[in-house]
């Protein structure tokens, strides 16, 4: 039986997903027959076509992702599995922090489980029905089983001594957990481009040639001390192209995906690194961890209030044990991280125009990175007409005609 808060939050998480359909429709809604000033070279009449129908098949499915899986977590706790799994769990006797791995671990596969049909369906249906779609069934799997071992290995035991903490230390267990959780991140930022990365993903050194030259040069001119510079087989699981920048310290790492070295001029692909280094010079690396590190924090403190509110407990059926809270508190918090998120979102768009107008200022124009990310969204079929509230909700990006726009 449904108790008052548990109404509350269910209506909430339905709130929240009402909100996201409505950005949705407004998307469609915004669609445009023709592609906007500035980018009929690269979108001719049947591309820009393929876009609109690349959109709108990505939002009907969507809205059906969204849809099942919503129902399929209201009927699992309306069903009472998060009180069958506990006492299941709780019957065999394990230790409490064991138990609570278990506990998690087991949810943890349900959801895994349960988006499967969705995963497959977007990898080999949705991208293959548009050409994307480069992902192997072998690929597929392997990547499945890499992410779970992962998961278990890095994951289960930062669990295990964050149970600890909210066993041990009480009300104080938050600050304890905060720290665990930031250094663990901290490191993460050094050893997964060295560690990590490497178990999905080939990396080979760019080679000598004229694209090495002219993207060392540019790093040496403005200062960046580039060691690190790698071409990635994106094409391994897709056509699209991308590239990124990882890693602090002496670990820092850009990688180019090969798809983009095919598809771009040596002048675009500077003008893409220029980008990726603009957001090194504007520190919005340190910046972004130390926003994420406060979230950490705050979201911290708010479970440790939390697992004091019997309630709670009471509205999904389960003990009153911190493994249960954890869970708990996740569907709990899912409408505020939604809230939370909206800022960061902004800020992300307010650090990729900076990064944009880094390059262009050091590259003495913008021209070469506008015209690679007009590419970019032409070779992705990306929408160039997205909804400003749309924007809004989803967007870490600004829209590629305003980034373009101010470019010039």
């Amino acid at each position: 039986m449904l108790t008052p808060l548990g109404l509350f939050i269910a209506g909430m998480l339905i709130l929240v997903q009402w909100v996201e359909w409505t950005a949705d429709l407004l998307n469609l809604s915004a669609l445009k027959k023709v592609p906007p000033a500035g980018f009929e070279d690269v979108y001719d009449g049947e591309k820009y076509a393929r876009a609109q129908n690349y959109t709108r098949a990505k939002t009907r499915f969507g809205f059906v992702d969204s849809s099942v899986k919503l129902a399929g977590l209201l009927a699992f706790w309306f069903l009472g599995g998060f009180g069958f799994v506990d006492h299941l769990v709780g019957a065999w006797g394990l230790s409490v922090i064991l138990t609570g791995v278990m506990y998690l671990g087991i949810l943890f596969v349900l959801n895994e489980l349960f988006s499967l049909p969705f995963s497959l369906y977007a990898t080999f249906v949705l991208e293959a029905r548009f050409g994307f779609n480069k992902t192997t069934p072998r690929t597929f799997v392997l990547d499945r089983v890499k992410g779970l071992l992962l998961t278990a290995v890095i994951g289960g035991p930062l669990l295990a001594l964050l149970l600890w903490f909210f066993g041990r230390w009480g009300t104080s267990a938050w600050l304890w957990a905060w720290g665990a959780v930031t250094a663990f991140t901290l490191v993460l930022q050094f050893v997964a481009p060295t560690w990590i990365l490497p178990l999905f993903n080939k990396f080979t050194p760019l080679p000598e040639g004229e694209l090495r030259r002219a993207i060392f040069d540019y790093a040496r001119r403005v200062g960046f001390p580039l060691t690190n510079l790698f071409v990635m087989d994106g094409s391994k699981r897709s056509s699209k192209g991308n590239a990124f920048f990882t890693g602090f310290g002496k670990n820092k790492r850009i990688a180019l995906f090969d798809t983009l070295v095919t598809k771009q001029s040596v002048e675009e692909l500077v003008g893409v690194l220029a980008h990726e280094i603009g957001h090194h010079k504007k520190g919005h690396v340190w910046k972004g961890f130390i926003l994420s590190a406060a979230q950490t924090g705050a979201t911290l403190f708010l479970l440790s209030w939390a697992l004091k509110w019997s309630d709670l407990f009471d509205a999904f059926q389960v003990s009153s044990s911190i493994y249960a809270g954890f869970a708990v508190f996740g569907i709990l918090f899912s409408p505020v991280s939604f809230l939370l998120s909206l800022p960061l979102h902004a800020l992300s768009r307010r650090n990729e125009f900076e990064a944009d107008r880094y390059a262009a200022e050091t590259l003495g124009t913008g021209r070469a990175l506008s015209t690679g990310l007009r590419k970019l969204s032409a070779d992705s079929l990306a929408n160039l007409t997205p909804h400003p509230f749309y924007v809004f909700l989803h967007h870490t990006h600004p829209p590629l005609v305003e980034r373009v726009r101010a470019l010039r």
